[in-house]
């Protein structure tokens, strides 16, 4: 039988933007080679590509699939989540005793400690200083409003706002834009991507974590439809990726300590503890902090592993609460677990009867239906930036831009308004305007633009009936819809989770106003805060497309579990009806990257596939015993850019291919070759030292590159024995075996290669991240190929 797989030239994003002379982060793109026909329909396969078929083939069988060849990006590499069981590390395992892995394990409980610690810190440091800058620019503003108010001349606060919210904005875009691009947005699908098993370029470095929080910070404060809370998953995990290391490669400072952690399979859990507790910190939910990094790892998962991820979360919300308490002095004071509070829902407020329980699904409908046109107006929007917003001062531009006509917006709605509403003391508007209401009352649209979205979304949870009119509740969710959309995406550090909750909270609020007005005794059961909280979860479950984990964060962040079975009905329907049209808004920016990422489950109909069809091949082999210059030509190939080399082992007087004997790694053979473990020198040093596995965790994470490594004419004719390094025992499987089967077993065991031999141990092929994700299509995508070969 013919060959019937074909090698795959990967595209590099980052040559395509050399031309162009700049380097985008994951959420604002790069340039892309083509938009994707539809939306709905992310598919890697190119329909329009002829299918050749053979003489020999199986009807219905493809002989070899078509697929776009620009469709992932070179500059992703996945991470080696499964141990190299090769004979050093046996040997350092068998030489451990007991008491060395409860030592191991001991550390690993305090590890997530400091984790949990350093998270809650930063949280309390974001939290006081936006409380404190935008509290300051709120009250300057204020009194300018109050001041041009009597006399004449608003023009000029509204030019105070603009520029006030512009130079702050221009603040954080030139730190992310110029000085570390990875940092932009929430950070979550480069995590996501990562704990699926992506290498992110820079995603988790120290200088990501100080752009990320003086970015979040000059976000917020600068008046942008943004939170703060989403980054603080991005924090998290940079935070445990550096603590777990015990160094920093950016200061180049080494503790020497946890140094058996340094390797991705260790990495990874505590990245996933670091997730778990910036959701902590964000919400106060720890338990929704585990079930977040529960639903983007759950193939590593174990009992010891979620123990350790609770108590980060844990550390994490007592830590952040604990510093608040003593700012806003109240020692002690241990109600306010998270960045957002939604405050307390009272047992009257919150009671829901049968009838409403229709009604609650309608509005998860609705909030699919909104999420849909926010990710499907996102995405294009995303598009237009990637081709014509790509350079560092356009994304600077762009941001200050959308401060100030956020900032002209806001203050044309207030300024428009005219729902005014009597302050009392039980009001707790933080700064009221009064514009042109009369004396005693404020205007009620301020309350939503006049202020930091966390409290705009409490205020709209809690206020009492009567505080805001239907008309001012659908300008605001109209205006900020749109300007959420606009913000998102831009090259500044921020989330989407609280703009989405002010979102659903005004619309759903509306929801609540109307049917009180409209229903008999509807004044008694539909009150305005308890439809808020379901529109709000409706809308962020419409947008992200989270459900078991949003429930639970959703639940403990109002403090009050009555609403668990209403919240998860709404976040189901949000997520049905919203999947019907177009992806979540993470998964639709991640595709926009170009990231190979895999879903938990091959496609439905993919039965019909076999390794033979989506491996990779003719692949490079190493023999165990190989040429020094043949190992440096095959690693200076920048044509290939290979990462694992099956070892072989050649028959004696065989011309057939060679049988498998184990794999090796790209950078196993760089630190092999820059500690020159040849042959012929180890013969001729007697007391050469024995390379360890600490020369290679030493070298982890950033493996020199290998125009680095000097090797001599003389040194390339020299041989290296791969026997002591490779991992004499990798995965394979036999080339008939059905895609499904291949894909879970990559997928669960977290693999980087897999291996495809014929029924005599012969390599025939290669399996790898990039292959699989290139042949994971969308529902449609797959469907119409398997009809256009049948």
């Amino acid at each position: 039988m013919a060959n019937i797989t074909k090698k795959v030239s990967w595209s590099s994003r980052a040559d395509e933007l050399g031309a162009a002379g700049e380097g985008t982060p994951l959420l604002n793109g790069s340039e892309q080679s083509r938009a994707f026909r539809e939306i709905g329909r992310l598919s890697t396969v190119d329909l329009e590509e002829e299918v050749t078929s053979d003489e020999d083939s199986v009807k219905g069988r493809p002989k070899e699939i078509p697929h776009n060849e620009k469709l992932l990006s070179l500059k992703y590499e996945s991470l080696d989540y499964d141990n190299i069981e090769n004979q050093l590390f046996l040997e350092e395992e068998r030489r451990m005793s007991h008491m060395s892995f409860r030592c191991l394990e001991i550390s690993r409980w305090v590890i997530c400690g400091l984790i949990g610690i350093l998270t809650g810190l930063i949280a309390c440091c974001i939290d006081i200083i936006v409380e404190k800058l935008a509290g300051f620019k709120y009250q300057v503003v204020k009194e300018n409003i109050e001041k041009f108010t009597e006399v004449g001349g608003l023009s000029v606060s509204l030019l105070l706002w603009a520029v006030l919210n512009s130079a702050i904005v221009m603040l954080g875009a030139l730190m992310v834009s110029f000085i570390e691009p990875v940092a932009a947005g929430s950070g979550i699908p480069q995590i996501k991507c990562y704990l699926n098993g992506v290498k992110v370029p820079r995603v988790v470095r120290l200088k990501t974590l100080m752009v990320k929080v003086f970015g979040v910070i000059c976000s917020v404060v600068g008046g942008l439809a943004v939170g703060k809370e989403g980054p603080m998953i991005h924090s998290g995990s940079v935070v445990a990726a550096g603590v777990s290391q015990g160094r920093s490669t950016s200061l180049k400072k080494d503790f020497k300590i946890f140094e058996y952690f340094r390797r991705d399979t260790e990495k990874r859990d505590f990245v996933s503890a670091g997730a778990a507790a910036g959701v902590s910190a964000a919400f106060g939910a720890p338990v929704g902090g585990v079930l977040f990094s529960l639903e983007e790892g759950a193939s590593f998962w174990n009992q010891m592993l979620t123990w350790r991820i609770f108590f980060a979360s844990m550390i994490s919300t007592f830590t952040l609460n604990f510093f608040l308490s003593i700012y806003h002095n109240n020692p002690g004071d241990l109600s306010n677990p998270g960045l957002i509070n939604f405050g307390r829902f009272e047992n009257d407020s919150v009671a829901y009867y049968l009838y409403e329980i229709p009604l609650f699904i309608a509005m998860g409908a609705i909030g699919g239906l909104l999420g849909a046109l926010f990710n499907y107006l996102n995405y294009w929007l995303t598009i237009f930036r990637i081709r014509y917003v790509h350079r560092p001062y356009l994304q600077v531009m762009e941001a200050m831009l959308v401060a100030a006509v956020t900032a002209t917006v806001s203050f044309t709605m207030i300024y428009f308004s005219t729902d005014c509403q009597p302050l009392d003391p039980e009001h707790s508007e933080e700064y009221p305007l009064q514009l042109f209401c009369a004396d005693g009352e404020y205007n009620s649209m301020a309350t939503a633009f006049f202020n930091t979205p966390e409290r705009s979304v409490r205020s709209l949870f809690h206020n009492q009936p009567g505080t805001y009119n239907p008309l001012t509740l659908g300008l605001f969710t109209l205006t900020y819809f749109f300007l959420a959309c606009w913000t998102y995406g831009l090259a500044v550090s921020a989330g989407v989770f609280i703009p989405s909750l002010l979102i659903g909270a005004a619309w759903g609020r509306l929801c609540g106003i109307l049917l009180a007005t409209t229903t008999d005794n509807g004044s008694i059961w539909a009150d305005p805060g308890k439809y808020a909280l379901i529109g709000a979860a409706a809308q962020l479950g419409g947008i992200v497309r989270m459900t078991l984990s949003l429930t639970v964060i959703m639940v403990e962040a109002t403090g009050n579990v009555t609403y668990g079975l209403p919240i998860m009905l709404v976040l189901m329907t949000a997520k049905i009806v919203g999947d019907y049209f177009v992806e979540g808004l993470y998964d639709v920016h991640i595709k926009l990257q170009s990231v190979p990422f895999l879903h938990w489950e091959a496609p439905a109909t993919s039965h019909w596939l076999t390794a033979r069809e989506v491996m990779s091949s003719p692949v490079t082999c190493l023999s165990r015993i190989e040429k020094v210059g043949t190992i440096v030509d095959i690693l200076s190939n920048t044509s290939t850019n290979h990462n694992g080399f099956p070892v072989v082992v050649q028959v004696t007087g065989n011309e057939e291919p060679a049988k498998l004997c184990g794999l090796i790694l790209r950078s196993q053979l760089i630190v092999l070759l820059k500690h020159k473990v040849f042959v012929e020198l180890a013969r001729s040093r007697l007391t050469q030292r024995k390379l360890l596995l600490k020369d290679f965790r030493d070298a982890y994470p950033r493996f020199p590159p290998i125009q680095s490594i000097h090797v001599s004419q003389d040194e390339r004719e020299c041989m290296m024995d791969l026997t002591e390094f490779m991992n004499a025992t990798p995965y394979t499987v036999p080339q008939d075996t059905s895609l499904p089967r291949v894909f879970k077993l990559f997928r669960a065991l977290g693999l980087r290669h897999l291996v495809v031999v014929d029924d005599e141990n012969r390599v025939i092929g290669l399996v790898t991240r990039k292959d699989l994700a290139r042949y994971h299509m969308g529902k449609h995508g797959l469907e119409e190929l398997h009809l256009a070969q049948t």
